[in-house]
């Protein structure tokens, strides 16, 4: 199971966190910002990226973690 990335409502924006963690990766003014920046983050780590409304609502989920190539031997 890959990690868990979250964006989230943070008092007056955006924040980008892992599942559990204490603090955020980053803070953004606007969701999409914090989406964009997530997005590369989640890449990078093969992780599993979960964006939230600001009534914590699931709104986009993407597993970076999963790859669709395949060996041929």
């Amino acid at each position: 199971m890959s990690a868990r990335l979250q964006v989230v409502a943070y008092h007056d924006g955006w924040d980008v966190i892992y599942e559990g963690a204490r603090n955020a990766e980053s803070h953004h003014p606007t969701r999409e910002a914090a989406v964009f920046a997530a997005s590369a983050q989640a890449q990078r780590d093969g992780a599993l990226l979960v964006s939230f409304d600001r009534h914590g609502n699931e709104v986009v989920r993407h597993d970076y973690g999963r790859t669709t190539a395949r060996w041929i031997a």
